[in-house]
């Protein structure tokens, strides 16, 4: 490929930091998605990576999809079904990541830009964000399932209908994303959260994070029984034995991931 990256990648003490970077404003095409599947598909077979912070370069974190791109985008049957498959699988990269995301969303997420924030594990923002679902404008219309999972059945639905933007102070009120702050404090902030659980057993922050996305979808009594097997399983690491054993010593633990 001829083009230039659209993510940058850094990693410091267990954290890597994936920065969307497609200037001007990180709108989604097929470079940029298959980059970040596999980013994200490294971080999670990665040992020196702990938690991952995802963001973006310049005054907005994604503005969606690329819409250019889709001018001409069905040369021959099946390109249509191709391209649904990648962007779907972009949107699972970060949920189906071993290791848990952040997302420090450092302006507006429109679209599948908004898509991509909700995918991610825990969601932080600076106050000059805010998100839009203009699919209808654009004569699109993924992303509902998106909404439903995090807002009401009536705001999701004036959302999209509408594609009036939301603030995110609004986002804040209605507990979809945890902090609010000024831009220049964001990635800072990202990277203190991402510190406290870099420190955590990765092997029980990994598990974890598989039983969060596994319970989602299951009855509540079989859900806890799930996350019982899980925390037998943990019970015979090392690991685990550690945290106890520094537990009563009144120490921090030394984990070994394993």
């Amino acid at each position: 490929m001829t083009d230039p990256a659209t993510c940058r990648f850094e990693l410091s003490d267990g954290i890597a930091t994936i920065t969307l970077d497609r200037p001007p404003v990180n709108a989604q095409n097929r470079r940029l998605r298959d980059e970040l599947i596999r980013l994200f598909d490294a971080c999670s077979d990665r040992d020196d990576v702990r938690c991952v912070v995802l963001t973006g370069a310049g005054g907005t974190f994604s503005a969606g999809a690329d819409i250019k791109e889709r001018v001409g985008l069905v040369q021959e049957p099946g390109d249509y079904i191709a391209h649904n498959r990648v962007t779907r699988e972009f949107f699972y990269a970060p949920m189906d990541c071993l290791k848990p995301v952040i997302c420090a969303a450092n302006g507006p997420a429109i679209g599948a830009g908004f898509a991509l924030m909700l995918s991610c594990d825990i969601l932080l923002a600076a106050d000059s964000c805010w998100v839009q679902m203009p699919e209808l404008d654009v004569g699109l219309a993924g992303g509902a399932k998106f909404l439903s999972e995090h807002f009401s059945r009536s705001r999701a639905r004036m959302m999209f209908f509408t594609g009036r933007r939301v603030p995110a102070a609004e986002l804040h009120r209605l507990g979809i994303v945890e902090e609010v702050m000024p831009r220049d404090a964001l990635l800072p902030a990202a990277m203190a959260m991402a510190r406290e659980i870099a420190q955590k057993s990765p092997v029980a922050v990994r598990q974890a994070k598989r039983s969060f996305n596994v319970v989602e979808s299951m009855p509540y009594r079989e859900a806890y029984r799930f996350e019982q097997t899980i925390t037998e399983d943990l019970s015979r690491t090392e690991d685990a034995k550690e945290a106890q054993r520094a537990f009563v010593e009144k120490r921090r633990p030394v984990f070994k991931g394993r």
